[in-house]
């Protein structure tokens, strides 16, 4: 097995699925990169050139990884267009190729899919190149939320991705817009606030099986992020012909995160990953296997899975992320918008111990591995961002 980018949040979790599952692993990684898999002995690190450097090298270094493996394994939106560009068609890919890979990193189709199965989606309209504002109709409230259309994309022979930004006047918007280039496309949407969720699963011949959820606890950043901490949830029974419409639709195969917004009336699509996510690790401590199973079953249509694993009540959190989110809290907002946890609630929270709770990247073996990764998002989040 081949997995990738090697940095991706959900690279040690997808490792130990694999790895637990019999296969041997390797995994693609930046040149120079100080990433936490490294920790991990039993996963070999290929080395290959960035793609924010040079693209088209890191497509033709990925190819020949892939080469020398039986199986490749995007782990995030990079690796999806990196593999999609550069690894043949008749090669094993347990992720999204051709048409399915433009759906996995294009919300204009992920938005429209969704509506099309039924979901409730936020109001949303795509800016043409020329415009530096949309003519927005009246009842458009702000806060609105840019968002590049592209999960990834190249520019200039280097890729490049763009985070959704919530502005609030159009004088923000209009920085905003110019800072991205006209070239770039770029839905407006209305902002909703709810409470994240995600669906997972596997879709394949046996149609849409295996479903999991979860709900978001406590974000990152509390103006909003990726989530520190994230807890079991029932599958909403309104939700699985949605999901099912959904995923076929766009011909989905494989394994795939619907993510959601829950407010008191209703369900709203956010959008779909069809790669590993960044809370692999909940559905893992609750038995779903689904880094394994998909490669089971691309290896064999009719390989036989366990039987579903049972609900339990369980609280993940990302140690790294949790103290992260205590330096946000303690430093309190940047904009008298964002609705922020008080100091002490959050303090009680985080110190609060569980019988049901476990952690991202911990488990035997792996403790090297989670305190570098801990280490490693607070570099992020701190000195170097503070530098740049």
């Amino acid at each position: 097995m081949l997995i990738g980018f090697a940095d991706a949040l959900a690279a040690p979790e997808a490792a130990a699925s694999l790895l637990g599952a019999g296969y041997r692993v390797a995994g693609f990684a930046r040149r120079g990169r100080s990433i936490a898999l490294r920790h991990m002995s039993a996963v070999e690190i290929v080395e290959v050139s960035a793609p924010e450097e040079d693209f088209a090298a890191c497509v033709h270094e990925v190819a020949a990884a892939a080469g020398a493996h039986d199986v490749t394994m995007p782990l995030d939106d990079p690796a999806v267009l990196v593999c999609d560009r550069g690894i043949p068609p008749d090669a094993l890919v347990a992720g999204a190729r051709g048409a399915r890979a433009e759906v996995a990193l294009d919300k204009r189709m992920q938005l429209q899919a969704a509506a099309d199965a039924g979901f409730a989606v936020p109001e949303w309209e795509e800016l043409v190149a020329e415009e530096a504002r949309p003519e927005l109709a009246g009842d458009w409230a702000r806060p609105i939320v840019l968002k590049p259309a592209l999960a990834a994309e190249v520019r200039d022979g280097r890729l490049r991705r763009l985070s959704p930004r919530a502005v609030a006047t159009s004088g923000e918007l209009d920085e905003l817009r110019r800072s991205w280039g006209p070239e770039t496309p770029v839905l407006v949407q209305r902002w909703v606030s709810g409470t994240g969720a995600g669906v997972f699963g596997l879709a394949d011949h046996g149609g849409v099986h295996h479903l999991s959820a979860h709900r978001r606890v406590r974000m990152m950043n509390p103006a909003g992020s990726g989530s520190s901490a994230c807890a079991s949830a029932p599958v909403d029974p309104e939700l699985v012909d949605p999901v099912r419409r959904l995923l076929a639709g766009v011909d989905w195969q494989g394994m795939f995160m619907v993510e959601l917004l829950r407010t008191e009336d209703d369900w709203w699509f956010m959008e779909l990953n069809g790669r590993p996510w960044g809370s692999l690790a909940l559905a893992r401590r609750l038995g779903f296997e689904y880094p394994a199973w998909t490669v089971a079953r691309l290896l064999d249509e009719h390989a036989v899975l366990p039987e579903q694993p049972a609900f339990e009540d369980l609280l993940c959190r990302n140690l790294g992320r949790e103290l992260v989110h205590l330096m946000f809290v303690l430093r309190g907002p940047s904009s008298p918008n964002d609705r922020w946890p008080g100091r002490v609630e959050t303090l009680r929270a985080l110190c609060a111990r569980g019988n049901r709770t476990a952690w991202y990247n911990l488990q035997p073996g792996m403790r090297s591995l989670f305190l570098s990764d801990a280490w490693r998002t607070l570099a992020r989040q701190t000195w170097e961002k503070g530098r740049a």
